[in-house]
């Protein structure tokens, strides 16, 4: 397997917790095994989990090859907005993940898909994720698109790169914006404490920006447009949080108690828009939000009044 090759910036940091924090998914424990089976090196030397890195110092790590995985179409419903033979959109409901991980090994869109269109996913992304070009969180609604050919995955794949594929989405934030919209331009990398989440990042993240737009003002809330101009994980949730006013209902970058009525954050995935990736026309899709999402809105304003 070809190693990953990593730069620390600065030295001084422990390898171990250096390899949790720039390897996507790696626990820290799981980068001290690697380092005590050798597979972490320098130079080809075998590097201890107790060594500090070096600023430049090229690190090579052998990832293990993943355990395969038979993921089984599962006849799952699906609220298909738009088919064609090289693109699939469907709106999403909350409490679906999208493809097979540990703790949810079926049940998600991926075993749904397999079921509906057969053979005809893109191949691109492995066994595990069959034609998906991007992700939505599992407590969030709305609209996902995967392709049906590796050509369409390429070429969708290339509109996110340049960002001429946009994702429009609605949510409720907490607290009064001051302004009627604005951009968070804010990188975002794995949280330096807690893997399982995401924060703002400037030294270590990936560049990441958000647009919004204010659609209404409740009292305590806020209904907003957020435009991804790219698609970190957990971005629209972290960047919202970053600037003082996370999500209605996230327990995870916002308060710890869970909000009536809500699975998870107000957060709908309302429009998107792309150029087919066979005839190059634009295709622009929007789904109406949820009823869940509407009932929160509705408690606001009767609250507001």
């Amino acid at each position: 397997m070809t190693p990953l090759i990593l730069t620390p910036e600065a030295g001084g940091e422990r390898l171990d917790a250096f390899l949790a924090r720039s390897v996507e998914g790696l626990t820290r424990s799981a980068a001290q095994r690697l380092l005590e089976e050798g597979a972490v090196t320098s130079g080809g030397r075998p590097l201890k989990k107790s060594e500090k890195t070096a600023p430049g110092q090229v690190v090579e790590v052998v990832l293990p090859e993943p355990e395969p995985v038979d993921v089984l179409p599962q006849n799952i419903p699906l609220d298909v907005v738009y088919e064609d033979s090289d693109v699939i959109v469907v709106n999403k409901p909350v409490g679906m993940v999208v493809h097979p991980a540990p703790g949810h090994p079926d049940g998600t869109l991926v075993n749904a898909l397999l079921y509906h269109c057969g053979n005809t996913l893109s191949g691109i992304n492995g066994e595990l994720r069959p034609g998906i070009v991007h992700r939505i969180d599992r407590d969030t609604s709305g609209l996902i698109i995967a392709a049906k050919n590796d050509r369409a995955h390429l070429a969708l794949a290339e509109q996110l790169q340049d960002h001429s594929l946009a994702r429009v989405y609605e949510a409720v934030a907490v607290g009064s914006f001051r302004e009627d919209s604005g951009t968070v331009d804010a990188p975002i990398g794995r949280h330096p404490v807690d893997r399982k989440k995401m924060a703002v990042e400037p030294r270590n993240g990936r560049p990441a920006v958000t647009h919004w737009r204010v659609l209404a003002r409740y009292s305590g809330c806020t209904h907003v447009e957020c435009r991804l101009e790219t698609g970190r994980t957990h971005q629209i949730r972290v960047h919202l949080a970053s600037i003082g006013h996370p999500l209605l209902g996230d327990t995870v970058y916002g308060s710890k108690k869970p909000y009536p009525g809500l699975a998870g954050q107000c957060l709908h995935a309302r429009r998107l828009i792309f150029r087919h990736p066979r005839t190059g026309e634009r295709v622009e899709l929007e789904c109406p939000l949820p009823d869940w999402f509407q009932g929160v809105l509705d408690k606001l304003e009767r609250i507001s009044r």
